[in-house]
């Protein structure tokens, strides 16, 4: 198992068999990180599920290449089209000549403003749809929370390992491999924060209706959660996050942060702040 002690971003680690998690994070001062992951699920056909942030994209096919052979990937199953999920999928698919995408149709052209993704590659995998990835059947499922129409969760039963997209997404004060590092305050609070973040329009939802979509979710019974914004979680955690999820719908929206906080930043860091830089290439 993974250790603070030995855990570092962009460096694989093992969640479950065959079942790996890509780690990177995003500074999001004044909030702490957030998390920016993705997995690897290295079986008889493997999957690359997600394909990470453009920001690091040398060091995230690095990374992903030292789990699995780019030529021994047989599936992209990409959760949705947004940058931090969809950023490297080009570089994946051009290094994965044997790969199949699995996607939707809104994605595909969602993502025709930026690239044309090669549709002679696709498989349409919608809702409740399952593919058969050899020694295991992985089943497409709608998460509770999400920030793009598109997005679908990935449950492989064959590990228990539930895929949850954006939904339990939480910062953390610094960058960790697992729920439990975090005290129970910081859990609570990073729930509450995440789950309204990336998901505003929980405050408008009928909680009996969306508590019905959670206890759906809640049955896949999976043995441990990942996601893109959130470390693992396992054990008690599991069941508290579901908890928490249920009481979104009763909580006030997220006020957002405004130009006076932005005024007060630059006021406290002035003359500290290097001049802008542009990003290093991550070709």
């Amino acid at each position: 198992m993974t250790t603070m002690e030995t855990f570092n971003l962009l460096q694989p680690y093992r969640i479950a068999e065959e079942t790996f998690v890509i780690p990177w994070a995003l500074e999001a001062p004044p909030v702490g990180h957030f998390p920016m992951n993705s997995m690897v699920i290295r079986g008889a056909e493997p999957v690359l599920v997600d394909t990470g942030a453009p920001a690091v994209r040398a060091q995230w096919l690095e990374a992903a290449w030292s789990v699995v052979d780019p030529l021994d990937v047989r599936w992209i199953f990409l959760t949705h089209d947004d940058r931090d999920h969809a950023g490297n999928l080009l570089s994946v698919l051009a290094e994965c000549p044997n790969a199949t995408l699995l996607t939707t149709w809104f994605s595909i052209g969602r993502m025709a403003e930026e690239w044309e993704t090669p549709i002679n590659r696709c498989r349409f995998m919608i809702d409740g749809d399952t593919v058969d990835v050899g020694d295991r059947t992985l089943v497409a499922k709608r998460p509770p929370l999400y920030d793009n129409p598109t997005t679908r969760a990935l449950f492989d039963p064959k590990t228990d390992v539930l895929w949850a997209v954006d939904t339990f997404a939480t910062n953390v004060p610094t960058p960790i491999p697992e729920i439990a590092d975090l005290s129970a305050d910081e859990f609570r609070d990073g729930q509450f924060f995440g789950g309204r973040l990336v998901s505003p329009w929980v405050a408008l939802l009928d909680g009996q209706k969306f508590r019905a979509v959670v206890d759906d979710f809640q049955r896949l019974d999976a043995e441990v959660i990942a996601g893109c914004h959130t470390p693992v979680l396992r054990g008690p955690q599991k069941a508290e996050a579901f908890d928490l999820l249920r009481r979104l719908p009763g909580i006030p929206a997220w006020p957002e942060f405004t130009q006076a906080d932005l005024d007060q930043w630059m006021a406290v860091a002035e003359g500290s702040v290097p001049p802008e830089q542009p990003r290093p290439s991550a070709t």
